[in-house]
């Protein structure tokens, strides 16, 4: 069988379902950030929040891998998800600000999960029997996840700061493992179509969170306010104008059939939805009272430039390549240069900042919406 011809693969319900859980996942890990010292985020609960929220979208990427490859939508896939989900609200009660007590919940269930996914790999060995290649890459994703897990737990038993230490180095060594894993070995090709739909709807219930969050900006007591009408309205623009850049990306733009191996795919989406999760907690910072000016105003700036930059790190899997060339670049650098001392002439002035936040977004919307025409233009010719 040609491994490049086989059936296209559709997300399933169970996958869906199983979204759930990191949609829930998402609240509880921005709920870290609430806690200030003299103004700016409180270091151990910034460090807290990296380290949770990149564990948990490793997680979804593992399983997202394991069910692209060799999901079959069936009874053990389900018991798989189910499993998962268990165990992720004992890591969401472990999320919180006083994580230091509950580091151990925390590292056990993490490791469980982790555990539980190589499981499935080496149950999924009995059907590659005579498949060398796919043995292979089975034995050493099983392999990554296990070394991993054994580092997760042992960090259940450390004291906090080499806990946090050890963490952040599971992370880094299950990237690391992954990539040198499936760049060593061959076996069965990435449904890279699924693998996009997959990561897109990560990105569309970030999006949600950060729905969730705009909602406060419409508060207005019951009476005609005219600060509340224009702060809902620039805070809703820059909420749209960034869902629809994505959506001009993905839509339009984005080579779905492509063959790739879809790690570096997954890895660019890691940090536009850590990048997402940071603007959502941008945004209430920007209301709150608590937050000093400046580091308020640069964790929205930065948390929207990251966003970009890795956007545009997708170059690489759009349909058209010449848009992106030296001088496309430069000129992005040079708004994003223009946004950035906007933003920090301006920065007592939140009226000012969220304009310029809207009017930097829908300029790169404009950039992305020429490249989709002429990308339109070029076929109809």
């Amino acid at each position: 069988m040609n491994i490049f011809n086989r059936e296209e693969k559709k997300v399933e319900y169970i996958e869906l379902i199983y979204d759930l859980i990191f949609v829930y996942m998402v609240g509880r890990n921005n709920s870290l950030l609430h806690n200030f010292d003299g103004g700016f985020i409180a270091v151990e609960s910034m460090i807290a929040y990296t380290m949770c929220t990149l564990a948990i979208i490793q997680i979804w990427s593992f399983t997202t891998f394991y069910i692209n490859l060799f999901g079959r939508n069936g009874i053990r896939d389900h018991v798989f998800f189910f499993i998962n989900m268990y165990l992720m609200y004992f890591v969401g009660d472990s999320t919180r600000q006083d994580w230091n007590g509950y580091q151990d919940q925390y590292h056990i269930a993490w490791g469980l999960i982790l555990v539980n996914i190589g499981v499935q790999y080496l149950i999924e060995l009995r059907n590659h029997k005579a498949d060398v290649w796919n043995r292979d890459m089975i034995k050493k994703m099983a392999h990554t996840l296990f070394v991993e897990a054994a580092i997760v737990l042992g960090s259940a038993f450390m004291p906090v700061v080499w806990a946090v230490v050890a963490s952040f180095a599971a992370i880094l060594t299950g990237i690391l493992m992954t990539v040198l894993g499936r760049t060593r070995s061959g076996g069965q090709a990435i449904d890279f179509n699924h693998i996009t739909e997959r990561a897109m709807l990560y990105v569309v219930f970030t999006f949600g969170e950060m729905i969730i969050v705009l909602a406060d900006y419409f508060v207005s007591g019951g009476e005609f306010n005219p600060n509340v009408i224009y702060f809902s309205l620039m805070a809703f623009i820059v909420v749209a104008g960034l869902f629809v850049s994505y959506e001009l990306f993905y839509d339009h733009l984005l080579d779905r059939d492509k063959e790739d191996n879809g790690l570096l795919y997954m890895l660019i989406h890691i940090f536009i939805i850590f990048a997402l999760n940071n603007i959502t907690s941008a945004l209430e910072f920007m209301r709150e009272g608590e937050v000093a000016v400046f580091p308020k105003i640069m964790f929205m700036v930065v948390s929207i430039v990251a966003y970009y930059i890795f956007l545009f790190c997708n170059r690489r899997y759009a349909k058209i390549q010449s848009d992106f060339n030296i001088m496309f670049v430069l000129k992005l650098a040079a708004l994003t240069v223009a946004f950035i001392i906007l933003m920090i002439v301006f920065r007592n002035i939140m009226a000012v900042n969220l304009f310029v936040t809207a009017a930097y977004v829908f300029t790169i919307n404009i950039i992305l919406y020429l490249a989709k025409k002429k990308h339109e233009k070029e076929l109809s010719e």
